[in-house]
Parts: C-alpha cells; structure tokens; sequence
C-alpha cells in the first residue's frame, strides 16, 4: 500500500490509518501547503489500483489570524498551479546571480543571465523562459542567441548593436505562476574611425520595396560629434539572385509580355509623404491591363493651370510608387499618371488635390521642465516634460555632464518612449547636470536647458529591522530592552526606534500593543506598567526621515519579575572601530540599571573568537572611568571577541553582548586622520575615506562623543573628504577626537592632541600667521670668469611681487655703475654683481626681502683674512680671464703610458687660430718634431717611445700668435721620474705574455715576451717557493724582448711550479708555469733529441773547403784538387766519376792523407776526362758530398768564360 500527494515530496506525513478494507488519511492541523491531489494505490501481485482526490484547504468563514496581518506579513491569497503531472500548491521561483545594468560597446559581445531557483523541484518539467526588450519578446536570431541549461538562463549577443539598447527582462513561468527580473543595457558608440564624426543612425527599416525603388527610414544618432548632421550616405549591397525567395530579400519578376491590350487609367492616385524637398505619390494599377507588363508616366501642372508636363520622360516607371524632386519649394502642384504598354499608352488618372511643397513634418521643440532624482549611488532618475506640439516623435536623448566639466556624455543610444530615464554608469559622489533632446523623422530638437545639479548618491529609504533584543533588566512591572542597530539605515540617520509587546499566555501570544508613542532615541527602552509574572515578547522597528522600517522579529520570551541583585546591568550597544593590524577602539553605553549605587567604572574582557569560556582575560586591572577603551598589542590576523562589565560598590555586574568577531587587520585602503595648518594659521583634522557606502556620513566625535553641538568646531563634509576645523586651539580641546564613517563595518580613525602636540600646532600656526620667506640657500659669495663678484642667494619661492633691500655696512645701496641687482622670482635665486673689490668694500652685506606678508633676511660677514683671499682670489680670476683671450691650455701637460709602452705628453689647448705655434722643449732645448700640430680636438701630444733614464728631465711647451702667448711645464726628473717609470714598468710588465717552455740542445729553456724592456724592471725566479740561485748550469737573462731562465742538463730536480715575477718598484706581476708531469717529459726528451743532434752535427763527416765547382783545364796538362775533410771518428774519403766510384790508377791518382787531407791528381789530362766528379766523406755520424765539374779544352779552343784553370 502507498500513499502520494501529487508527485511532490512532502515533509510532514499526514495520519494514515488502515482499518479492513477501509483506507483512511487524517490531517490534523490543515494548512493552505495541504491543497493538492491525493492519490491512494492498492498493489498486489497481479497489478496495481488508485484512486485520486483533490483536497483545498480553505479559511474557516469567521476566523482571524492577526499575524497574517501584522506588519511584513503577505496579505495575497496563495497561489497555485497546474503541472502535467498534478496540482502545486506554491511555485517559489528565486534568481540568484542576477544580471545588473550592463554596459556594451558597438561590435563587442555580451551575456547577459542568471540562475533560477524553482522549489519544490518536478523533474520532467521545466519552465517557460522568455526574454523581453522594451516590453517585446527577443527571438533568438544570427546576432542574439538564448540558452537554457536547466538551472540558468542566458542571452547572448554575438555583435550588439545600438539597436539592441533597452530594458531587458526575463520572466521564468511554472504553471501559472511566474517571476521575473529586469535591467537595462546599455550599448556605446564604437570609436569614430575620424575624430569628430557623427555615429551612425539606428534602427535602418524597409518600408516599402518595388520593382525598381525601394524606400527606406532610419533614426538620428545620439552622437552628432561635435557639430550638426550635414545629411546622410546610402550604401546597397547587391546580392546574388537565389534560386527561391527568402527572409530579407526581395525578389522582384516581371510577367510576360501580352500584346493588343491598351492599359486603362491608374487608380486611387493620392500624396503619400510632401516636404520641402520632394514629394511621394502612390497609385494602384489600373484594372483593364492585360497579361503584358506596363510602365508609368508621371505628370504634372501648376495649379490653377492645365499645362500638364511629363516628369519620366527618360525613365519609365515599373512600379505603383514614385518621388518627386527637383520641385520649387512654396509652390503647389497637381500630378497625374498614364500607363502604356506595348499597345499604347492610356488615359491618365484623376489628377491629386492641389499639393504644396513644404515640410508637413517640423522638428520636434525640445522638452521642458528637466528634472534629475536620486536612484542609487552610480544612477539617477530624469524626468521631463514632452516636447510641445511634436508630430511623430521617434523618442529623446539623454546627456550627462560633470558639473563644470563642459564635457556631455550619452547616456542613451537609442531612443526612449516616455518622460522618464534612468542614467546608469555615474560616478559616486560627483555632481551632474543633465539635458533632453527630442528626435523625429525630420531630425532633433534643440537641446533642453541643463537640469539643476544633482550629486550620485543613493535615494533614502526606510532602515532594516534592529535585531538580537535582549532583556538588559526586569523589576516588578516594567522591564528594560536593549537591540542592536539595524545593518542598514536606509540613507538616513536613524531618528529614533519604536517597541511593541505582547503577552504570551500558556504559549499562546496575544494581540500586540506599542510600548512608546514618542520614539526613543537610545538603542535601550524601559518599558512599564507591565504585570508581574507575565511572560512578554517584544518587537522594535527603526525609523528614519523616509519612514518606518519592519519590525524585527519577534523576541524570545521574557518574565517580567524582580531582579534583586545590587549590582549593576550589563553596559549595551558594544561596537568597535579603527580596526588596525595591532589594535582597536571598543565603544559602550552605560547599562540602564546601575544597581544599588552608582557605576564608578567599567572591566573589558577579551579572548580569541575559537577559544573557550573560561579563556576570557581581563584588559585592565583597575575600572575604567570612560565608555570606551582603545585595545592595543593584538595579533595580526587574529579574530577576536569582547565584552564589557559594569562596576559599583557592590560589585561587578553581568557581562554585555559580545562585539565581534573581528580580525585585527589593516584593510587595504585604510587612511588616517591628517592635521592640517593651512597659510592663514587655521588649525583643521582632516580625513578621507574611499569605502563609503552610497548612504554613509562621516561623524566626528571628541573623546567618543559626538562633537555637533561644539561651538568651537566647524565640520564640513564632501564627497568622500571631511574637514573638522577648530576655532581657537586651546587647552580645553585636549582630548581624541575621532571620525566614524556610517553604514560601513567599523571604518574610523583619530588623533590625539595632547599637550606636547597642542604647543606644536600653536607654533605652526604662528609661523602661518606672521609667515617668513624660506630660504633655500643663505646669502654667499662666489669670484665669476672675469673676476667680478657675485653675491646670491635662494628662496625656497618667491610671488611675482617680491621686493628685495641691498645693505652695505648698515646703509641701502642701488642698482648704478658699481652694482647690478637681479631678481629671479621663477627659481626663486637673488644676485647682486660688483666688477672688483676694492678696499672700501670690506664690511656687512645684507639682502632684506618682502614678499606679501612674509618676510626674511640673510647676511655675509666679509672683513678681515677672509676679505683678503677673496679679494686676492678675485684678482687671479681675473688674470686667468685675460690668459684665455690668447691660445692657452684648458689642461695643462701631462702624462700616460700607453699600451704599447710607451710615454705621451699631452695637453689640451683653445682659442687656437692656424697662425698659432707650438714648441716642444726639453731641458730648455727645443725639440725637432717631424708632424705639424694640427690640433684636432685641442689635443697637442709628444710620444717618447722606449722610454728609459736617457729621456728625464724637464718639458716645456709654448703656444704663441699674435694674441700672446701660453706655457706648460712637466718636470720628469727624481720622484716625478720614478713615478712615471714605475708605470712604465707596470705597464710592461702586465704586457707578458704567459710562460712557455723551449729545450735546446743544452737544456729547458722558460720565457716570455714582453713589449720592451727597461732595466728599471727587476726580474726575479723562483722555484717551488724559494728563489733561484743562479749558476753556471741555471741562468736568467733578456734577450731584446724575451725573458728567459735556461736550465742546462735538467735533471729531475729541476721539476716543480716555477715563477716569474716583474717588479714595477711597487707591485709585482707574476707569471707561473707548472714543470712537471707531461710538460716536463716532452721538454726533456726533447732536450735529449736536440743534444743527440747537436753531437751529431758536430761530429760527422764534412768537407771543409778546397774543391771548386768547376775546373778547366787543357789537353795534356795535369790536373790537381787538394781538399781538407774533417770527423770524429776519421771519416772514409772516396771519389766519384759521373756517378760511379773511382778507383786510384797511374793515370788518375787518389790520396787521402793525416785523416783530414784529400788529394785528386790526373797525368795527361784528355778530352775523356772531361764529366762530373765527386768527392764522399762518411762517418759513423753522417756522410757529405761535393761535386764538381772538369772541362778539358784543346788549345786552339777559347776556354769558356768564368772558367779556372788549374794550377
């Protein structure tokens, strides 16, 4: 068996009983949620039986239930509605995430949506949504797309468009009930493509379409850009011709040609639209004509005439609608049309009614009457009155302007219907003027006259309801209440609060009656001639000047009896503010019952919002005499609560509600309260906020009381800066003054003027009072280019109308001869000139100024030693100006040393001419230059190269022409030569190169190259950290510009870390190099190879001299050839013949005696003899040959030329 109510889950299930066969369900309590359909189902193994019934519940005739009516309680009958599947009792339908006014730009997308919450929940069935513009349905379209997910709503605009501007609405329908939401948006101009230019015109329509003219209209943009809209341009795009017609465009077809009929006369002719710019006509086709297509012809006449002219007498007309131009304006007509076809040309029309060309449509007036109201803190409502005597009025604009900006703003792009607008976008705080312009087809009215000036702040409303009413204390018939003020005060300070009561009997609450007629100001009421032992609730509703808010919610229940205790109530209305990272301020009021004798002080208590009961701690020892406390050394970030307990003779009394939680912490944005004193002394504390609520004030309080009624305070307030300005400091307004902000969550800061700073203030406003000139730079004296004297100094700032007194020694002095005076008011700067001192001008000077009320002095004491150097300073200045009128040196001779070592006199020289000489000297002998100074960027230089001690002395150069002459000298001899030379070996010395290893046939050889070298630079080596002692075997020495260490016959002792240090005279450079491992093992067997080659050079066989290259000798002389040979061992000597060995014979004879002696002998020379020779010598360390040539020659023969003949 089960039981439903529709398909609705239900949270209280009625009784349900079973009895046989009798099914029962009994509502004990029927409430108007109880009307619904009833379904009862029987099921058993072969199926399943229901029965429905629908229940409503209604109101017993008679009976009153006054909380129905009470105050916030709806008076609407419920609603209900049908679903497919059942009855609903209540649909509720709430938007969450709600779209507000939006803002757009042309070209841009944009979504607008929100999340619709539907209880109770019915799946399967899903609402109605619809989207509204202007009040008309939005079909989905290429530019505007709807979307449903089945919890949220959207509508998006893929390209908005000006058109798309209005208020926008969504409506969400179950059944039939449903809710819905609105906002305007709002869509700009896109950027003009040129500055200046007009926006485009909106809501481009068809009209009407034919066969040959189309007729469209258009309305003026809110934009003009600055001037009035000359005209307008037309574009058409032409589109190709589709197979079938559809949505948008016009397909327009001709029929077929029928010849034989005459067409008859157009009907209906009339004048659809006559300005003073064309006329528009419109006929119906003629009745008789034919299946062939026709044209028209127009005409027309003056009137009062019958001189009918044809007007499309070039191009016929295929269409019922024509318009006329080119017609005089003022002037009246009368027009008629003719039909032709092939066949002919018919009868004409009836001609129209005299028609006189003129505007019939005038550009609206413009509106009257504008005025702006209050809406929210970014909007304001502007109404106005219609423009008088429009005709067809499309709508109106609206601009903004800041007050006294001079610049208008739109606040609207597409016109609105009605007398009323709300501008949306608006600057909180800030002032605006606005104006109305009214626009039909004939164009746009001038502008209205500005509105007054309204500022953007929200409209006032009713407070919310108080809340948390407690009972503060209870006697034998009265009690006292106490309630927290609403969180909302409407815009307007709260005025006062009225309380309500009602007796509660045996659970059952009575009918309610007001406890006060005259509101009460405190946040605390007691309230009497109440019954003792009767139990009460309460209610209490805020008011301000817009009105009675809503009752707050009915209070728990209490008894009204007597509270004996003699200690006092609980203190009421705790709240804190200047909220800080590290401390606070905690604000009470005292309680209502002090007890048995009066409160004498206060405890506050704190602990940390998560922590237990019993962590609470006191924050003083002793009772405090003030209501209000400033807590310091919190913890940053922490979140805390407190509460504060009343103190009299009889004791400590109950503790009040809690304030907070809340966190210490400096909010981003946090400002303090500035003392300010301004130029006429005026002692003022001024403070700014930028977290104002639309409806929030700013409330200055001294010692946290509120400070209105201080005669001797002015507060002024605006925007978001308030200024409280004192009177007349004095000692009676010591104390904290302090500024709330209203409506914000404790936004507050102060400023505490005690004695010390009350003495500071009173200074300052003194000083502002009688103000003195500030001076930037206190009077001095300076020598110029001349020699002339400047005296000065600087004010920190000076008026226009600043004056100066010059005082000599007491006396004033003038601008004449001897003084020139000059004021500069722009920097501030003051000068006075004196072309030389003499000796009457020692003594005081004084500069006295006058700016306005404020005044100052400075003085320059010159007498004595200090006059002396500045007057002998003042002469050598004057010296120099003269030297410089000739060539002279800007920088005197110096020197460097260059990176190649060597030294370069230089000096810089001006005022050259190409007359001008220069002459090197040394040691007062000039020196031969081979270049000509050419002065190329007054540079004169003299380059010593290698330098060394040959080159001390002492350098001159003189520069002279006509205008006369300058000298520099450099001495370069005992410490100014050690110096240079000290650099000169710096510089070498960081001009070596790395060391690297050479073996010769004697040893290892270390070295490096350096640029040159000077015997000023000491060279030392070191071997594993000790010196090298150098002997015959290992020696240092130079060679041009290498620096070598040779270590003959190396030995593996001689391996190790070597260095070579270069000392300048000050530092010393060091190069090292590691002799060991590889390096060592290459450079020795190296070594070993080029000593093996060195023995064997030495020691081979070779030919010393003796043999000639070629001999000429004559026929039957006797050739001999001595030739020395020289080896260790003694070589072998043979002799060649053309290549082949030689042996000794009688006829050639071959000796080799002493092993050092070869002889070559040949008897009877003959012609065979003649050919190459060669003499061989050979050794066990190497062989060497000599060649020679033999020419044997007949005596009757010349010997060749160069030939020797043998001796």
């Amino acid at each position: 068996m089960k039981f439903g109510v529709g398909d609705i889950a239900r949270t209280t299930v009625p009784g349900v009983s079973l009895h046989w066969a009798l099914i029962s369900i009994h509502s004990f309590r029927c409430d108007f949620e109880d009307t619904a359909q009833y379904r009862a189902s029987a099921m058993n193994a072969k199926g399943e039986l229901s029965a429905y019934a629908s229940v409503v519940v209604k109101r017993y005739k008679g009976e009153f239930d006054e909380t129905f009516f009470r105050a916030g309680a709806s008076t609407l009958p419920p609603i209900f509605a049908v679903t497919p599947y059942g009855y609903a009792s209540k649909f509720e339908i709430h938007f969450d995430d709600k779209f507000d006014v939006s803002f757009g730009r042309e070209g841009e997308t944009m979504s607008l949506g929100c999340r619709v919450v539907i209880t109770p929940e019915i799946k399967h069935f899903q609402p109605e949504i619809q989207w509204y513009r202007n009040g008309a349905p939005v079909s989905p379209s290429k530019w505007v797309q709807t979307h449903w997910s089945g919890d949220r709503a959207t509508l998006t605009f893929s390209h908005l468009n000006k058109e798309d501007e209005g208020l926008y609405k969504i409506r969400v329908r179950m059944g039939d009930y449903y809710e819905q939401h609105s906002a305007y948006v709002f869509v700009r101009d896109a950027d003009a493509e040129i500055e200046g230019a007009p926006a485009s015109p909106l809501d481009v329509v068809s009209l009407d379409a034919n066969k040959d003219y189309i007729t469209i209209s258009w309305k003026q943009p809110a934009v003009d850009g600055g001037s009035p809209i000359l005209g307008y341009f037309i574009d058409k795009l032409v589109l190709s011709r589709p197979s079938a017609p559809w949505t948008g465009q016009i397909i327009v077809t001709e029929e077929e040609p029928t010849e034989g009929i005459v067409p008859g006369p157009p009907t209906d002719l009339s004048v659809i639209e006559a300005t003073q710019s064309y006329v528009v006509l419109s006929w119906k086709p003629p009745r008789q004509r034919g299946h062939e297509g026709i044209l028209y012809f127009v005409e027309k006449c003056d009137a009062g005439t019958e001189n009918w002219q044809q007007v499309n007498t070039e191009l016929p007309v295929k269409s019922p609608r024509f318009a006329l131009f080119d017609l005089a304006e003022g002037k009246s007509y009368r027009f008629r049309v003719r039909c032709s076809n092939s066949a002919g040309v018919g009868e004409p029309s009836e001609a129209t009614e005299v028609t006189t060309v003129e505007d019939k449509l005038d550009i609206p007036k413009p509106p009257s009457t504008i005025i702006p109201c209050r809406n929210t803190d970014t909007s304001v409502v502007v109404t106005w009155e219609e423009s008088k005597d429009a005709k067809e009025l499309v709508g109106y604009y609206i601009e903004s302007s800041i007050v006294g900006s001079g610049k208008w703003e739109p606040c609207n792009n597409n016109p609105v219907k009605g007398m009323r607008f709300t501008c949306h976008g608006l600057t909180t705080g800030q002032s605006y003027i606005f104006r109305v312009k009214a626009v039909n087809a004939a164009g746009v009215s001038e502008y209205s006259q500005d509105s007054e000036a309204i500022e953007v702040k929200a409209a006032i409303a009713a407070p919310s309801p108080p809340y948390d009413i407690t009972c503060l204390e209870s006697f034998r018939d009265s009690m006292v209440l106490g309630w927290k003020q609403p969180d909302k005060t409407g815009g307007a300070e709260i005025t006062g609060y009225y309380v309500n009561y009602r007796e509660v009997i045996d659970g059952v609450p009575g009918r309610w009656r007001e406890a006060n007629i005259k509101a009460v100001s405190d946040e605390a009421y007691k309230i009497s001639n109440l019954k003792e032992n009767m139990v009460y609730q309460f209610q209490v509703a805020a008011m301000n000047i817009a009105g009675l808010g809503a009752p707050s919610a009915v209070s728990a229940s209490f008894k009204c009896e007597e509270w004996t205790i003699a200690v006092p109530g609980p203190p009421h209305s705790l709240k804190y503010s200047e909220v800080r990272k590290t401390s606070l301020v905690l604000q009470w009021k005292p309680p209502i019952h002090s007890g048995r004798t009066p409160v004498t002080g206060y405890f506050v208590d704190v602990k940390e919002a998560s922590a237990k009961e019993d962590q609470w701690r006191g924050l003083n020892e002793a009772a405090l005499k003030n209501t209000y406390l400033k807590v310091q050394g919190l913890k940053e970030g922490v979140s805390y609560v407190f509460r504060a307990r009343a103190v009299n003779q009889a004791g400590v009394g109950k503790p009040s509600d809690l304030a907070g939680p809340v966190v210490a912490e400096t909010r981003p944005g946090t400002k303090e309260v500035v003392v300010n004193v301004d130029d006429d002394g005026v002692i003022s504390l001024n403070f700014e906020c930028d977290q104002m609520a639309p409806n929030s004030e700013f409330v200055w309080s001294k010692d946290y009381v509120p400070t209105e009624e201080s005669p001797r305070l002015e507060v002024e307030s605006k925007g978001n800066k308030t200024k409280m300005t004192f009177k007349d400091l004095g000692m009676e307004d010591l104390g904290i003054y302090s500024c709330d902000v209203t409506d914000t969550d404790g936004i507050a800061s102060s400023y505490l003027i005690d004695e010390e700073e009350l003495k500071r203030l009173l200074a300052l406003s003194q000083e502002h009072k009688f103000p003195t000139v500030p001076v930037k730079s206190e009077l001095a004296v300076e020598i110029l280019e001349k020699g002339q004297v400047r005296f000065w100094m600087q004010a920190e700032k000076l008026s226009g109308n600043a004056k100066v007194n010059y005082v000599f020694n007491d006396k004033e002095i003038f601008e004449g001869p001897k003084y020139k005076m000059h004021i500069d008011q722009s920097t501030g700067i003051i000068e006075m000139f004196m072309e030389k001192l003499q000796y009457e001008d020692e003594g005081m000077y004084t500069f006295q100024i006058q700016d306005g009320r404020a005044t100052g002095h400075s003085t320059l004491v010159l007498i004595g030693d200090v006059y002396k150097k500045l007057q002998k300073e003042a002469e050598l200045q004057r010296q120099e100006w003269i030297r410089k009128q000739g060539p002279h040196f800007t920088e005197y001779l110096s020197w460097e040393v260059t990176g190649e070592c060597n030294v370069l006199l230089k000096c810089k020289v001006a005022n050259i001419k190409k007359e001008t000489l220069i002459v090197w000297y040394k040691d007062e002998r000039e020196i031969s230059v081979d270049e000509k100074h050419d002065f190329k960027d007054g540079i004169c230089t003299l380059l010593i190269t290698e330098f060394s001690k040959k080159d001390a002395g002492i350098y001159e150069v003189i520069l002279k022409d006509d205008r006369g002459k300058d000298k520099s000298r450099l001495k370069l001899v005992d410490e100014a030569f050690e110096e240079l030379m000290t650099e000169v070996c710096k510089t070498i010395a960081l001009s070596a190169t790395d060391l690297k290893v050479q073996s010769t046939a004697e040893g290892i050889r270390l070295y490096s190259f350096v640029t040159y070298y000077v015997h000023d630079l000491k060279v030392n080596w070191s071997h594993n950290g000790t010196a090298i002692k150098y002997t015959d075997r290992v020696k240092s020495g130079v060679t041009t510009k290498q620096i070598w260490l040779q270590i003959n016959e190396p030995t593996p002792n001689d391996k190790g870390k070597y260095v070579m240090e270069l000392f300048d005279g000050k530092t010393g450079h060091q190069k090292t190099l590691d002799l060991s491992g590889e390096v060592y093992k290459e450079a020795f067997d190296e070594f070993q190879r080029l000593k093996q080659a060195a023995i064997a050079e030495k020691n081979r066989a070779r030919i010393v001299g003796g043999l000639p290259d070629v001999v000429t000798v004559q026929e039957g002389k006797v050739l001999n050839l001595t030739c020395t040979v020289w080896g260790d061992p003694t070589p072998e000597v043979s002799w060649l013949r053309n290549e082949k060995l030689l042996s000794s014979d009688e006829h050639c004879n071959l000796r080799f005696e002493a092993g050092k002696t070869a002889y070559f002998t040949i008897s009877g020379v003959r012609t065979s003899d003649s050919g190459k020779y060669g003499l061989v010598v050979k050794n066990s360390y190497g062989s060497e040959i000599s060649d020679f040539t033999v020419s044997v020659f007949i005596p009757e023969e010349e010997p060749a030329k160069g030939d020797k003949k043998a001796k």
